[in-house]
């Protein structure tokens, strides 16, 4: 059974024409149409987007049925943070504090989805949703925190489980944790190769591949690439990145 994931900083949907169109971020992720939204940056309540909560606005607009939402740094007035929008139901959810210190407040919105199958019992896919910090050093003691949490350390490697989002790593090094050490594949890198092949920042001239997605279990890739849209070069700061996946028994 075919799935198709996005991973998206929508950069509170203020592009880099510094104007905010919740209407333009919600034209690119209908022209992809996934079944599974990861969403970095999503506002709710903060007057540089009208006050609206925008993982509402945008599941609304797109018909999703289900959605989960993650605030990790609150403002004077507002707050913002993760969304995960879904076409099957989100079982349970729950946002992980990755803050380190007293840096900016930083977390991991972990949903398990049930994934409907005709005919068949359903899927369960783990998904853990993130934005990373800064700096190195605060990324790789954030990903500890990640794989010490009891989200991830109950679950065995045999289960079908997602991990991504705005990473922040233009080197790659988190990539050995992941996939060495955790037994992730990626979707954005070629077999023994710490490097992105998918760049998505900045969006007008993509230098970076920051945004990932990370697979493991009874999950196979069938293809992954950023948007081709031409708004989405203005439309936020990041490209969307998109990965068709097989869940499979």
């Amino acid at each position: 059974m075919r799935l198709r994931l996005m991973s998206y900083n929508i950069h509170r949907a203020i592009g880099l024409d510094r104007r905010f169109r919740l209407d333009r971020v919600g034209e690119i992720i209908a022209h992809h149409d996934p079944d599974i939204v990861l969403l970095q940056e999503v506002d709710d309540g903060a007057p540089r987007s009208r006050h609206l909560d925008l993982a509402h606005e945008l599941a609304e607009l797109l018909g999703y049925a289900h959605k989960a939402v993650g605030h990790n740094v609150s403002l004077r007035k507002g707050r913002y943070g993760n969304a995960t929008l879904s076409r099957y139901p989100i079982e349970r959810e729950r946002n992980i504090d990755l803050t380190i210190d007293t840096r900016k407040r930083r977390g991991c919105q972990h949903t398990t989805i049930e994934i409907e199958k005709p005919g068949a019992n359903p899927h369960r896919l783990e998904v853990f949703n993130l934005h990373l910090g800064l700096s190195a050093q605060e990324r790789a003691r954030q990903v500890g925190e990640l794989a010490k949490s009891k989200e991830f350390r109950d679950l065995s490697e045999s289960e079908a489980c997602v991990v991504g989002g705005d990473f922040n790593d233009w080197r790659s090094l988190l990539h050995p944790t992941f996939a060495d050490v955790l037994g992730f594949h990626s979707v954005t890198h070629e077999p023994g190769s710490h490097v992105s092949k998918l760049r998505t920042f900045p969006s007008f001239s993509p230098r970076g591949g920051l945004d990932r997605l990370y697979y493991r279990g009874p999950l196979r890739l069938i293809s992954a690439a950023t948007s081709q849209v031409i708004a989405a070069r203005v439309a936020s700061d990041h490209l969307p990145l998109i990965a068709e996946l097989d869940i499979h028994d």
